[in-house]
Formats: C-alpha cells, structure tokens, sequence
C-alpha cells in the first residue's frame, strides 16, 4: 500500500486504519448480535476514543516527518530561524519529543528543534500547533473549566476521566480551571453591548456573599479576628460568635428594561387581599443581563467594573440609570463616591423586600406569633410607603412603640432609623410612577446561582485563586459568553507562549 508521506517507508495511519477494521470487524461479528444497545454503545466509546487518539498521533507524526525534511533543506543552504533575541539558531536536531494529554487520551508530538551556542531550543511546531505551555490540550483544558464550573472539582474529575480516560490529577485540574479565567477582565473590557433605545431604563445592581476560605486566603482583619476570637464552647459558636472564615465575594449586574408604570397595589395586595377582576400590573422585565464579579478584588474595584459596563451600554448617558441596592451602608457609599468620580448622574433605590422585611420584624413586636393580623398590618404600612408617605409611617410606628416597655420595641426603632436614615431612597411613590424596578431579584437571584450553588456547597474550603476563577468562570457562561470567551482567551495564550518566541522581521 502507498505510504500517506512521500518518500516515507510507515503508513502513518497503519494503525489507525488496523484498529478502524478491527471495530468493523467486532461489531459484524456474530457475537455481537447478541449485545444490547448500551453494550454496543460502550464498545464503541471505547474502542472510538482509542480510534480517534490513533488518528491524531498519525497527523502528528506526518506533520512531524514533513517538518524534518522541510527543517533538513533549511539546514542545507544554510538558513535558521531567529528568535526574539535576535540570535539566528542554525544548528538543528530532529526528534524532540513532548506528551500531549488531549480529549481522546494522550499523545507524543516529535518535532525540531534549533538552537545556537549559549542558547535555548525555539520549536517552530509548537507554534504552528499552538501547544499550551504545559502538558494538558487546550480542549482538555476547556473540559475541564466547563464541568469544574458546573460542580464539584471531584465531579468534574470523575466526568473527564469518563470521556477521555485517565489524562489529568486533581492538581492539573485546578491548575487548568485557574489558567482558564486569567482573561476574563480583559474579555469583559472589550465586549460591545447591543444598541438601545434612549428611554430604556439602565439598571445597575451589586449584592455580597461570603464564601468560606482557607485561612491563607482570608482578608487580613478576617484573620486578625479569627486569631484573636475565644470561643465559648469547644464544638460549636456561642450565641452572637462569628466563625470569621468567610471572605466576602461581591457580585455586579447590568441590565435593560423598558419602562413599566404601576401603582402601590400593583406591587402588593391591600389589607383584606385582592378584589376585581383586574390583574395587577407586572413590573419592568430585565433583558440583556451582563455579570462580572471577584472575591479577590475589593467591593469598589466589581463596582467600577459595573459602571464600566453601563458607560459600555450609554456612553452619552441619555438614558436613566437606576442603581438597585439593599441598603448596605458600605455598599451605597461605594455607589455614591464611584457616580460621583465619573459624574455621572444615577437614581439610588433599596430593594423594597428588604424594606418589607423590616415591616415584618416590627409586626412581631406588636402581635402575638402567628397572627393573622400581622400580615395585613404589614399591608398597610407597606402601601403607604409605596405610595410615599415614608413621614406617615414612621410616626405611626412611632406612637404605636409608645405604648411598649423598651425592651419589646426593639424592631420598630430598627426599623423607624432605617426608614429616616434612608428616606432618599425610598421613593417608590416616583419610582413606580416613571416605571422603575424597586426589587433587586435580578442580583440576588445571581448571587444564588452563581456563588452559593457551587462556591458555597457544602464542606468546601476554598483558596483565592481557585475561587476567583470559579467565580469569574460561571459569570461568563451565565452571560452566554463562554465560546466567544474561549476563542478569545486561546488567542491570548497563543500570544503569551508563542507569539513574542521569534524575531518579527524574521
């Protein structure tokens, strides 16, 4: 049979084609007609993974027999390659060989090398392949990231070691899930937003959540707490202990809604509940929704990120920007002082759940448990702020905690401070008349996702670095980016490993 490289004595593909004919010949056997469909579906995952490794170690192998010969005419008029030292590297040696771990198992790819005196080898095939720096493929690496995102790092091993049989350890993979979100922040930086329409609202939302570290990963005053704590009991915290183990992840979101007005019992049910026929007015819908967050970064750096976007989004600020906060003092300071650094114009609005929440603390300082009564005193209380009124509330609560001993009208002076501290942001009465959101379930149902179903499972410790671009990763993918991602971060790599190894004038 002719050799598949001219002048070559090896069919490259030999085996290849043997173990090709050798599954043809399995599968026509009449032993095989009395297989089960999962049966012959595991012999051919098999027997096809091994089929498809074998016909990349033979392209490889021809890619590297013709390298050698076009390497060995180079050699003979006298010619090299130069590096970005500027050192042409005329001497040659052929056969160099590296492992490649790769989706259908691992390969070895032979390639030249050349080299000058004083000098390192360049392998001009390493670049044409466009290699990693380390052993794993860029497609494993991408499986990796994938199911490393998806759940646990142990699953994701087991899931790889399935498809592509025992190619990575538990350290490779972390080190790849690492590697693998590195150019996150720059991809996100050079995202172009889909145009809007000028009277489309520009909502901007920013939530935390603490993720249990590794004590090395700590932020300094979280160690300095939890290496000065005395704890009460030796096998559990004490009534108002504090672990002090988790680092605070913070979590930003960017999206666009169309204007959507309502009034206060479109929002909620009057006391005594609903009557009519009409259904209440649904709220803004959220579209476009764009995430970035870190657990390294400071709060105030995935802030400016979240501004970056919206500026991304409306760069001449024609539109209304709506900042959806719960009412964190940290948070709204870090808000107001990056508005005011780019002066830009935003409407601050607290989340009315968190409001409500409020409302509810005080029900139970002023009825018994579990009273009916409560809720429709909640009603009334939270209409009345839907519809402006935060003075009349606030003294209401007032006289109705005057007839309280101190110590049972705790909640309601919470709440009463809240609503006085606040009362800037708490005009739902404006916000649902221009059709604002006054919820922050867009964030919050982020942070849920994104962080507490897999940063926040349970028993995981976790490192920073490992975190972050987990963290950064599932970001990524929740906004539909991932592949574009991808393509982009393996330009990026290639230019890291390879790109800057040769002389551009060369």
């Amino acid at each position: 049979m002719r050799s598949y490289v001219a002048g070559a004595d090896v069919d490259v593909f030999a085996a290849a084609r043997n173990t090709f004919n050798c599954l043809i010949g399995q599968l026509a056997d009449f032993q095989a007609l009395s297989l089960s469909h999962d049966r012959l579906e595991d012999l051919l995952v098999e027997q096809g993974r091994e089929l498809q490794r074998l016909l990349l170690q033979a392209h490889l192998d021809l890619r590297a027999e013709r390298e050698r010969r076009a390497a060995e005419r180079l050699r003979g008029t006298g010619g090299g390659i130069t590096g970005n030292d500027g050192i042409p590297r005329r001497r040659l040696e052929v056969g160099h060989h590296r492992l490649l771990a790769t989706v259908f198992g691992t390969v070895t790819v032979t390639r030249c090398a050349w080299r000058a005196a004083g000098t390192g080898y360049l392998h001009p095939a390493d670049g044409s392949l466009s290699l990693p720096a380390g052993r794993h493929s860029h497609g494993l690496a991408r499986l990796a990231a994938v199911e490393a995102v998806r759940g646990s790092f142990d699953n994701a091993l087991e899931a790889i070691g399935a498809r592509c049989g025992n190619v990575i350890g538990k350290r490779q993979l972390l080190e790849l899930v690492r590697r693998a979100a590195v150019d996150i922040d720059t991809f996100n930086a050079s995202v172009t937003p889909v145009p809007r329409t000028a009277d489309e609202l520009l909502v901007l939302s920013t939530d935390a959540k603490g993720i249990v570290m590794r004590p090395e990963a700590l932020r300094p005053a979280t160690a300095k707490a939890a290496a000065r704590a005395v704890r009460t009991f030796r096998t559990r915290l004490a009534a108002g202990e504090k672990p002090a183990r988790k680092r605070m992840a913070t979590l930003g979101a960017v999206y666009d809604a169309a204007p959507a007005p309502r009034r206060p019992h479109d929002v909620i049910a009057v006391p005594g509940g609903r009557r009519g026929p009409r259904p209440p007015r649904p709220g803004p819908h959220a579209t476009g929704k764009w995430l970035c967050g870190s657990v390294a970064a400071e709060p105030g750096e995935v802030i400016a990120q979240v501004f970056d976007h919206a500026q991304s989004r409306d760069p001449t600020h024609a539109r209304t920007w709506i900042v959806l906060v719960d009412g964190a003092r940290h948070q709204l300071n870090l808000v107001r002082a990056e508005a005011a650094r780019r002066k830009t114009a935003i409407h601050i609005v607290i989340d009315f759940v968190h409001v409500m929440e409020k409302l509810w603390a005080c029900a139970w300082d002023l009825h018994r448990p579990g009273d009916s009564a409560a809720e429709d005193w909640v009603a009334t209380h939270a209409v009345a702020l839907l519809a402006g009124h935060i003075d009349q509330v606030t003294t209401a609560l007032n006289a109705q905690a005057a007839a309280l001993g101190e110590h049972r009208r705790d909640q309601i002076n919470i709440c009463v401070r809240y609503l006085t501290n606040h009362a800037a942001f708490l005009r739902y009465d404006q916000a649902l008349e221009a059709g604002w959101p006054i919820a922050t379930g867009v964030i919050e149902g982020a942070v849920r996702h994104i962080i507490a179903d897999r940063l926040d499972i349970s028993g995981a410790r976790w490192g920073l670095e490992g975190a972050e671009a987990v963290l950064k990763l599932r970001t990524v993918v929740a906004n539909g980016h991932f592949p574009t991602y991808w393509n982009h971060h393996l330009g990026q790599e290639h230019n890291r490993v390879h790109q800057d190894q040769y002389d551009p004038t060369g």
